[in-house]
Formats: C-alpha cells, structure tokens, sequence
C-alpha cells in the first residue's frame, strides 16, 4: 500500500488503486447495479402489496448507483 505524503493530499483514487481496486472492478459494479436496479424494481412491483411507488423508489435508488461506479472506474483508468 503506498502511503501518501502530507503535501500531496489526499487522494481517494490513488487509495483505492493502493489497495488493488482497478478500473475493471467498477465498471462491473455499475453493470451489476443496473441489473440489481432492475431486479429490485421487477421483485417489488410483483409484491402483493399495492404500493407501486415503493417498487420505483428500490429501482430509482439502486439505479443511482451506476453512475457512481461508472466514474469510479473512469478515475481509476486514468490513475492506471
């Protein structure tokens, strides 16, 4: 793990690589919380309850989630 110097700042990107996260992992991890999203919206809509916009609130938070991961892994690629 590289350590990170007083001057230089922090550096989330740079901690993250340390630690052995690559762009790959978090280009996955947005793929995969878009079929989550998905998931989440179809198996709460399918619940017995009447309550259809709880089913899109499960699917519209899960789903904000891909874009972090997607700019997560373009910082990382730069970082490599």
């Amino acid at each position: 793990m590289a350590k990170q110097s007083v001057e230089q700042g922090f550096n989330p990107i740079t901690l993250l690589a340390s630690y052995g996260f690559r762009s790959e992992h978090a280009y996955i991890a947005g793929f995969a919380s878009i079929v989550l999203s998905l998931l989440a919206w179809s198996f709460s809509r399918n619940k017995k309850t009447d309550d259809k916009a709880q089913s899109d609130r499960w699917g519209i938070f899960v789903g904000h989630w891909a874009p972090t991961f997607f700019a997560l892994g373009i910082a990382l690629k730069l970082e490599e």
